[in-house]
């Protein structure tokens, strides 16, 4: 995922005042984060902090940082609009209830906050898309959970909230894991 660190910057960049990042793993995207960012709750299923280059990256942050290991498809145990932003980097291809999550995170959000992400998903082009489709049960199985075939449009929309910019484009690698999603999205 080295190769992905310029589209990490480029994104995360947009998040501002109490963040929540969905699928935090190692902390790759603290490096990443500006001034603007005042504290982050991060989430995800594994609790790695136990990890020396995973507890240097927290140490070593500007701001405060919380690490919950939890889905983020259960309900998330935070108050309504407790956040500014919400962040995903290449998340939402391998959450299971992925609907479920977005909209737990819509509910955490603050009316007006900002939802801020890079993913893969589903190609445009048909040629792609119906090679990412018969692929998909078999990647789903050797890549931890991860799709390859999600709108990541749709289901942001799908999970109530309102596309403000998104940038569709190839990045690196093979055409069927590399068609990129990246926006902002708001809860109106």
């Amino acid at each position: 995922m080295r190769q992905m660190d310029p589209l990490r910057a480029d994104t995360i960049r947009e998040a501002e005042g109490e963040v929540l990042e969905v699928g935090f793993g190692t902390g790759l995207n603290l490096a990443y984060y500006g001034p603007a960012v005042k504290t982050l709750v991060g989430l995800d299923p594994l609790d790695v902090t136990d990890v020396d280059k995973v507890r240097a990256r927290i140490q070593n942050s500007a701001f405060p940082i919380e690490r919950r290991a939890l889905r983020a498809d259960g309900g998330l145990p935070f108050d309504a609009g407790r956040f500014d932003s919400v962040v995903t980097t290449w998340t939402l291809c391998s959450i299971p209830e992925v609907r479920k999550a977005l909209r737990e995170m819509r509910r955490v959000l603050k009316p007006g906050g900002r939802y801020v992400f890079i993913e893969h998903g589903r190609a445009d082009e048909d040629a792609t898309a119906r090679w990412q489709d018969r692929i998909n049960p078999l990647w789903n199985r050797m890549c931890d959970g991860c799709n390859i075939n999600r709108k990541i449009d749709r289901l942001v929309e799908e999970g109530g909230f309102e596309m403000e910019r998104l940038d569709r484009f190839r990045g690196q690698g093979p055409g069927i894991v590399a068609q990129m999603y990246r926006g902002v999205a708001t809860r109106s």
